[in-house]
């Protein structure tokens, strides 16, 4: 993705945490002719006291099988950076895409859509319940994925990026389902074992329930009908027979799959599906239908109090008074030969050869 910014001419921005090393990236932008990037480095436990927090609540966590991931909070960071640069539109890309289509299609999106992104295959960006059924022999579909989404940032009001799995899903959830998300080509992703640990599959079944439970009710109504007039209709009679349809297709995923298992063979890749699938059928006993309720109750408050809050913000004129707002101490300037660090205090900068 570093080359394909430098072709495009355009800024790059790198959060990095967790593993992600920022000396190590800023030396690769360095060396790539063209290229420019702002790296800013995400403490563990980053948080902003203007973020949202109702959808984070210990039930929710709870409910998420204690799942730990930044990816929303980076996500939402992203949008109020480009509120506090001024840019007009950016392109989300995971770290794990290694190529898409025309990217200047999905900005030309953006002149009449908030929101437009891409479909990732040949190995898709879908839950391991879904990558289980598609293992079975199921037909499994490929909806737009937040690995590249292009939003337009200066349209008001903006959406937000819930604590949970499938948090592109719920960014996305009102143009979904106003048939206003357009798809624009497709991406390359690396490809993953989705079932080397069973953790996974805990981590996103109340993710992957909610999203698919909302879409399913999306496809059902009339897109002309008001966006949080069909999300009136997810009641708790609906989730409960949500979760009894989803039980059911897990159940019909394990059928299916016990049917490959071979006696005194190696079973591994169906062996290791079957762990999965009883892994999210063990967190999915623990979801009530008031839970899901209360969830998306939580959900739409946070997006109300976000909106209030990303509406105020506006083109502060510089990175170092975008990084006091966002109330991070240091980041680094990269681009072809050089690299600048800043931080609050002290900047220091470096040429690469």
């Amino acid at each position: 993705m570093i080359e394909l910014a430098a072709y495009l001419g355009v800024l790059m921005v790198i959060l990095c945490s967790k593993q992600t090393k920022v000396e190590q990236v800023a030396r690769r932008v360095a060396r790539t002719p063209g290229a420019r990037s702002l790296i800013v480095p995400i403490p563990y436990g980053w948080k902003h006291p203007k973020f949202p927090t109702r959808t984070s609540a210990a039930d929710f966590k709870d409910a998420n099988a204690c799942r730990e991931s930044d990816l929303s909070a980076k996500r939402n960071l992203g949008l109020l950076l480009a509120r506090l640069h001024g840019w007009n539109k950016v392109a989300f890309v995971d770290d794990d895409v290694l190529d898409t289509d025309n990217i200047a299609l999905l900005a030309s999106q953006l002149e009449r859509h908030q929101v437009a992104g891409m479909r990732v295959g040949p190995h898709p960006d879908n839950s391991v319940v879904c990558h289980a059924r598609r293992l079975a022999g199921f037909a499994q579909e490929v909806f737009v994925t937040g690995a590249v989404l292009g939003v337009h940032c200066n349209d008001r009001p903006l959406s937000f990026f819930p604590d949970i799995y499938n948090e592109d899903w719920f960014f996305f959830a009102k143009q979904a389902a106003a048939r206003e998300l357009p798809c624009v080509g497709n991406a390359k992703q690396a490809e993953y074992d989705p079932f080397v640990a069973q953790d996974r599959a805990r981590h996103e079944e109340f993710g992957d329930l909610l999203a698919e439970g909302l879409y399913a009710l999306f496809g059902e109504e009339d897109p002309r009908v008001p966006f949080y007039e069909q999300l009136d209709a997810a009641t708790r009679t609906y989730w409960s027979r949500f979760i009894e349809a989803r039980h059911e297709v897990i159940t019909e995923t394990k059928t299916r799959l016990h049917r490959f298992i071979q006696p005194n063979a190696d079973n591994g890749g169906v062996s290791s599906a079957l762990k999965s699938l009883a892994a999210a059928e063990d967190q999915l006993d623990t979801i009530t239908p008031d839970l899901c309720v209360n969830f998306l109750d939580a959900w739409r408050d946070d997006l109300e109090d976000w909106q209030k809050f990303s509406n105020g913000v506006n083109n502060v004129g510089g990175t170092r008074e975008a990084m006091d707002f966002l109330e991070l101490k240091t980041w680094t300037h990269a681009e072809f030969g050089a690299v600048v660090v800043d931080s609050k205090t002290a900047t220091a900068r470096f040429k690469v050869l």
